[in-house]
């Protein structure tokens, strides 16, 4: 049984594989999302724009449909999903941990799609400075 640890929030992830429930962590894959670190203001090139009214002669402002922050965060869990899909279709791992702070999580697992029956345990907590060390110190003792 091969097991993966995906912790990761915003802007950054770490995947690391166990091979047995009660084993060391081997980081296998680390991600780097640039573009959610970016200030809102280096996000978006301009206002939005003007639109006239469907009935009427009246223009509005048109809305932004979601914060550039959140789409950004949406970008980066769709970018982890699809990896994590790809390991499930070519069975790199049986069981997944999946670590991440709790607005993070939420949108992480909106996007699970056919992973989440391998998803075991889900911990809302931000760790993803930590060393493998300390981060098995969070997991369950065995996985």
């Amino acid at each position: 049984m091969s097991i993966w640890v995906l912790v990761a929030d915003n802007s950054r992830a770490r995947v690391f594989s166990a091979r047995s429930s009660n084993s060391a962590l081997e980081e296998v894959d680390g991600f780097v999302h640039a573009a959610s670190r970016l200030h809102d203001r280096d996000l978006t090139s301009d206002l939005p724009g003007r639109a006239f009214d469907s009935l009427g002669g009246g223009r509005h402002a048109m809305e932004q449909r979601v914060d550039p922050k959140d789409e950004q965060a949406i970008r980066f869990a769709e970018q982890l999903t699809a990896y994590l899909e790809d390991g499930r279709v070519h069975h790199r791992y049986d069981k997944l941990y999946v670590v991440a702070p709790p607005a993070f999580l939420g949108i992480l697992r909106d996007h699970y799609g056919h992973i989440a029956p391998l998803v075991s345990t889900e911990i809302d907590k931000h760790l993803t400075q930590c060393t493998p060390a300390e981060l098995r110190q969070h997991l369950p003792e065995r996985l």
